[in-house]
């Protein structure tokens, strides 16, 4: 029997995204990319200023960039979880987050999750998106290989 390669996992760290430092916009394992937390920071590691519909933009758009730095579309988001300082003040700009949402990722809709938080790792961040991707092997990038 031959073996079946296993590709190690891989992390994924677009230049357009702030250079991280202990740890990774994302991780590749054979065609499974981990999408970590990303928050509304911009090229200058700061939060981007407006309110919810803003830094909900910028994440989204941050975690995107990580996506197809590995070679994937908004398609390939099987899962999306949204920790939310303020799930109220998300839900009364919910048109306006759902258009950001078409304009970025078109009319896909992966499974999602919001969860109300008390603080998150910058103290200005309202938002923080996690997810999982499925990237057709055919389609797959790993930068450096």
């Amino acid at each position: 029997m031959t073996p079946i390669p296993v590709n190690p996992p891989f992390p994924v760290n677009p230049p357009a995204l702030p250079a991280p430092s202990g740890y990774s916009h994302g991780t590749l394992s054979g065609n499974t990319l981990y999408l970590g937390g990303q928050t509304a920071l911009d090229e200058n590691m700061r939060i981007v200023p407006g309110g919810i519909v803003e830094q909900f933009r910028q994440a989204f758009g941050n975690v995107l960039t990580t996506l197809r730095a590995a070679g994937g579309i908004p398609e390939d988001v099987v899962s999306l979880t949204l920790y939310l300082t303020d799930i109220p003040d998300y839900q009364a700009h919910g048109k306006e987050i759902g258009k950001a949402w078409r304009e970025l990722a078109g009319p896909v809709y992966p499974a999602m999750a919001g969860i109300g938080t008390t603080a998150l790792w910058q103290p200005e961040a309202m938002i923080e998106i996690v997810g999982v991707a499925v990237i057709p092997d055919e389609r797959v990038v790993r930068a450096g290989e």
